[in-house]
């Protein structure tokens, strides 16, 4: 394949997968209260409503404030499984790995139905820490995977250089293991939180109308109106996704935090 067919499957690609987002950035600039695509002339009337309405503001801080939370507690989860994992190689490893993913893995219905029913017997339903603590365990996966690659590309012999000069496993954990898993932690509660924020089916099952995150409130806007408003926050959540994920990219080494690269690799 030639330069220059490359470049234009590559370029005809990108477009490919770009097209919804150009929609829907297009669809928030129209002028009139429709749905439109072209957009019937240009503003930014609707990106303004956004933030000069509170049911929408609420559904936002909602939504932000489970997903800051889900991502910590299934950062929490993930980080002690993943060093157990990695540290005693014990023969049920691989049933615990899979036990960790199993959330991600099964269809989201399935999960979601497992919560309302586990929250409903508790008398929990419709509380917000349910929803943080359902959102945590649902999105586990992600950290434990980054975190299993991150325990995997140390290299061993730093440990046993620590541990021959005295050190006893607290310390190496905390000067040598921790500092070396930091940019793979980061990156897994950056996917954790992401997919946190567009995460539908489960918010729904375990709270209802009760705790209103955005994508309940989107879907409740499709249902009772039709309005721009709604682009308007998908463009905002696809610009703040596209920050989070260029700022692990740039600062977190991607190969490396993607399994690419192994221990003692460049």
């Amino acid at each position: 394949m030639s330069r220059a067919l490359r470049r234009a499957y590559i370029a005809a690609l990108a477009l490919f997968l770009s097209a919804p987002l150009i929609v829907v950035l297009g669809v928030s600039l129209n002028a009139k209260k429709q749905l439109l695509f072209p957009p019937r002339g240009t503003s930014l009337r609707w990106y303004a409503e956004l933030f000069g309405d509170d049911a929408w503001l609420g559904a936002v801080a909602n939504s932000l404030l489970i997903a800051l939370a889900s991502a910590l507690v299934a950062l929490s989860i993930a980080l002690p499984l993943a060093y157990f994992l990695w540290r005693y190689r014990v023969r049920y490893a691989r049933a615990l790995f899979a036990l960790g993913v199993a959330p991600f893995l099964l269809p989201p219905v399935i999960t979601a139905l497992g919560f309302l029913i586990f929250w409903a017997t508790l008398g929990f339903y419709g509380q917000f820490p349910a929803v943080v603590i359902s959102h945590g365990i649902f999105f586990v996966t992600l950290p434990l995977v980054t975190l299993s690659l991150g325990f995997e590309a140390i290299d061993p012999a730093l440990v046993e250089a620590a541990e021959t000069l005295g050190a006893d496993r607290r310390q190496v954990f905390r000067t040598v293991i921790l500092p070396l898993v930091l940019p793979y932690m980061v990156s897994g509660y950056a996917f954790a939180f992401v997919l946190s924020l567009n995460e539908y089916i489960v918010a729904y099952m375990v709270a209802g109308f009760t705790v209103e995150t955005l994508p309940i409130k989107i879907f409740n806007s499709l249902r009772y109106g039709y309005t721009p408003v709604m682009a308007v926050v998908a463009v905002l959540f696809a610009a703040l996704a596209a920050l989070i994920f260029g700022l692990v990219g740039r600062f977190g080494n991607l190969p490396r935090l993607l399994g690419a690269l192994g221990p003692g690799e460049k």
